[in-house]
């Protein structure tokens, strides 16, 4: 029982929009769509929910070719970023409605409102508007609306990206719990790898149109498959710096110097692509393997908890992601240290070859 996409692509007055993918989402699992906007996690929502037609490949669904399927002879439901509720109904007859449009009873239709909104937490609002209700419950109720109809196949595009922060905390710790009692195939897309971490389950890393990665959202997070994953499921990005293994030396950036122990040890000598997370970036040294890099700080930004830490190094921009609130002169010189526990090797191909030790161990 699953959805499958079988070299699928989207062509548009000659460009691509989805590159030819093949992808197996499973029945009663939560899978994320994660990638910076125009990376494709729209379109391909609405080729899998037969919105669009691909240019090539077909689309199966519990082992049937549903490609040129109209979308309303699917069991799919759609919840957009702006969440569409009828305003002059009530909470249960916005529900109700994909119901009565199936020609569903009046007793069917009473216990599977009644059931959706219990799991949504909307039972003691069923006689309210819609605009009588909190940004949130309107969302929920967008929701349950998509839920109510059974749907084996329910995609959120960006659901809570209009919410202020608190409600959004809120349906990200509630949106697991629906999706595990509802057994239906969940499609999350968004733009922040924090979210994607947050709801678990598989995890597509999208770049310009193409799946880079698809797996366990951990296994993508700590062992992305290159640079360009890497740079998705980061978030500020990945910074980047190229290494040279020569010997018993590392060399970063022609300024930096490193014993090459440990897993560098069995790398072959030459030229790769050294990776690192923002908040692996220290400003004091904590450890005595650290790696010390001459910087220039552009300019910082507290949030309150921590400092984020613009930094050049060389040619290359970074962001250092710190603890605590640190006034730094910008223009200055900083010195940053890195613990080569944290560092990722890449082929100057980009393609990983060596995922960072602590990610290993994690």
């Amino acid at each position: 029982m699953a959805l499958e996409l079988q070299g699928v692509s989207r062509l548009v007055e000659g460009r691509a929009h989805i590159h030819p993918t093949d992808l197996t989402l499973q029945k009663g699992t939560m899978n994320v769509l994660l990638g910076p906007t125009l990376s494709g996690k729209t379109s391909l929502m609405r080729l899998m929910a037969g919105l669009d037609l691909p240019s090539a490949g077909r689309l199966l669904w519990h082992g049937q070719d549903v490609t040129g399927m109209r979308v309303q002879d699917r069991k799919v439901a759609m919840v957009y970023q702006q969440f569409i509720n009828y305003p002059a109904m009530s909470v249960y007859d916005n529900i109700a409605s994909p119901l009565r449009l199936m020609g569903k009873s009046v007793a069917e239709i009473d216990a599977a409102v009644k059931s959706t909104a219990e799991m949504l937490k909307l039972a003691p609002m069923l006689g309210r508007k819609p605009l009588e209700l909190s940004g949130g419950q309107q969302q929920r109720c967008a929701l349950a609306r998509a839920l109510v109809k059974g749907a084996g196949l329910v995609l959120l595009d960006e659901p809570l990206a209009n919410l202020d922060y608190k409600l959004r905390e809120e349906l990200r710790a509630e949106i697991p719990r629906i999706f595990e009692k509802s057994g239906a195939i969940f499609v999350y897309a968004t733009t922040e790898p924090e979210e994607a971490l947050l709801l678990g389950g598989n995890t597509a890393a999208l770049w310009e149109g193409r799946v880079t990665q698809f797996g366990p959202t951990p296994q993508v997070y700590r062992q992305p498959a290159d640079s360009t994953t890497a740079r998705v499921f980061s978030d500020p990005p990945m910074n980047f710096v190229s290494m040279l293994k020569d010997g018993h030396r590392l060399n970063f950036g022609g300024q930096a110097n490193a014993p090459a122990d440990g897993a560098f040890a069995t790398l072959k000598d030459g030229r790769y692509l050294a990776g690192f997370r923002a908040n692996h970036l220290e400003i004091n040294r904590h450890s005595g393997t650290a790696v010390e890099f001459a910087c220039r700080l552009l300019v910082t930004e507290i949030t309150g908890s921590e400092t984020f830490l613009h930094l050049t190094h060389g040619a290359e921009r970074w962001v250092g992601l710190v603890h605590g609130v640190h006034d730094l002169a910008p223009g200055s010189a900083q010195s940053v240290w890195l613990d080569p526990a944290h560092i990722y090797v890449f082929a100057e191909s980009g393609a990983l070859v060596a995922p960072a030790a602590y990610a290993v161990a994690a």
